[in-house]
């Protein structure tokens, strides 16, 4: 049965066909972001970068929501009605940006796990502190029917006055304690699905395959969002950080060491990302791990698929170009990296150019629809937002993207973690369920 095509919504308090969006910003001192965070109240969102821009939101000016197929379409063109003819005094760092994301798949539906999270959402934040190299600014957003300037900037004014009584530094936290944890796919589960991918693989329906496991942790005290998000920007400052909180009960955040794309006029940069290994106790035992990743046959193979793939999705919308092959080395994993660049023959859009490499192959598989099929079949948990694209963008089309991967829910004394393998015909179950723990650490050790 065809499935009915997206529908997208723009929403606001209050909502009205002549909405006007009115934005204002000021420069202020430099905050804590979990003081910040720790202040308001959901819907509260977080993204960061490795290479500076920070970004914190609480409140929502305006919702942008959308399923179905055509979602990536969808909220283009409702953000466009959004920033058409927007009030906004500044273009540049503080400019307003929608931040949120998607779901792994379009026909997702927001219950359980994931209550709360649509298949496409993105907030513009009523408070928005933006940080880069340059500095920081406080930015009030507002959007509805007669929203008059003088409102806005006084809104501001007071936003301003809270902020000003926040401290530049907050006293670290301590984690809530972990006391239970239980995997939703057991180790022999895992073994007969990674034999049925590699079965399917050999039988030439299918080229590679990403599937995922989920683990339930009981926690001994209440999370704290914030906290955990500075532990992890702590313990992996070369990894994007992000918390997308909708409501009271749980927000998804992480810390990816991977971005998906990123946007600045024509120009695109992306990666990939394939293959894994843990760390060494010394320098020489790390090289070893290293070298094995770069002379393994199994994941240089894996690797190539992602990378021909990014390449050939890329293809129509300009001239690419692949980068040197390197291996990023995060806390406790590394994995091989290839940069991959994009110059657009056209202005476009950042959202078409997400919609055209998710799933990469390093989260879905190959070919795209089978591997699609394949981890409906297998996979025994709903992804929801795992995998999948998480960032912002703004008025001119420009953003940035990271994929949701070393992730989880967390709310109250419960979380949900995520992690997923990269399955081809040569996989062994005992050796990709080692890897699969090894992605759990980094939020695991958090909230330990």
């Amino acid at each position: 049965m065809e499935r009915a095509r997206s529908e997208g919504t723009v929403t606001a308090p209050p909502v009205g066909t002549d909405g006007v969006l009115v934005s204002r910003s000021r420069p202020i001192d430099d905050v804590s972001y979990r003081a910040f965070l720790a202040s308001r109240k959901p819907p509260r969102l977080h993204w960061a970068n490795f290479e500076g821009l920070e970004l914190a939101g609480a409140g929502a000016a305006a919702r942008l929501t959308a399923s179905g197929p055509d979602r990536f379409a969808s909220i283009r063109a409702s953000a466009e009605t959004l920033f058409d003819d927007a009030d906004c005094t500044n273009t540049d760092a503080p400019r307003p940006r929608l931040v949120g994301g998607f779901a792994f798949s379009d026909d997702h539906e927001p219950t359980d796990t994931w209550a709360g999270f649509g298949a496409a959402e993105f907030l513009l934040p009523e408070v928005q502190l933006t940080r880069t190299e340059d500095g920081t600014w406080l930015t009030v957003n507002r959007y509805g029917n007669h929203v008059d300037t003088t409102s806005v900037e006084a809104q501001l004014d007071r936003a301003a006055d809270a902020v000003a009584d926040l401290p530049a530094m907050r006293p670290r936290g301590g984690s809530p304690g972990v006391l239970s944890t239980r995997r939703t796919t057991p180790k022999e589960v895992w073994t007969e699905q990674v034999e049925d991918a590699v079965g399917r693989i050999r039988a030439g329906d299918l080229r590679k395959v990403v599937l995922g496991c989920a683990l339930e942790v009981g926690l001994a005290g209440e999370v704290d969002l914030p906290d955990v998000l500075e532990r992890l920007r702590r313990t992996y400052p070369n990894c994007y950080r992000f918390l997308v909180q909708p409501t009271d009960e749980a927000g998804f955040l992480g810390a990816p060491p991977e971005r998906l794309v990123k946007k600045s006029g024509r120009r695109v940069l992306t990666e990939a990302l394939a293959g894994s290994v843990g760390r060494g106790g010394t320098p020489e035992a790390d090289e070893t791990l290293a070298q094995s990743l770069v002379d393994s046959e199994k994941i240089q193979h894996e690797q190539r698929l992602v990378v021909d793939t990014i390449c050939e999705q890329l293809a129509p919308l300009g001239d690419v170009t692949e980068g040197e092959q390197t291996v990023r080395k995060l806390n406790n994993i590394q994995h091989l990296q290839t940069p991959i660049t994009a110059d657009l023959d056209t202005d476009g859009h950042v959202l078409d150019i997400v919609e055209a490499l998710h799933p990469t192959p390093a989260v879905g598989g190959l070919p795209p629809e089978t591997a699609a099929e394949t981890i409906r079949d297998v996979e025994t948990f709903d992804r929801g937002w795992y995998a999948a694209p998480i960032g912002w963008f703004d008025g001119d089309g420009d953003g940035e993207f990271l994929v949701g991967i070393r992730s989880g829910v967390a709310g109250g004394r419960n979380a949900t973690l995520f992690a997923g393998n990269g399955i081809v015909a040569d996989s062994d179950p005992q050796e990709e369920w080692d890897e699969i723990q090894l992605k759990y650490r980094p939020l695991l050790d958090e909230l330990e």
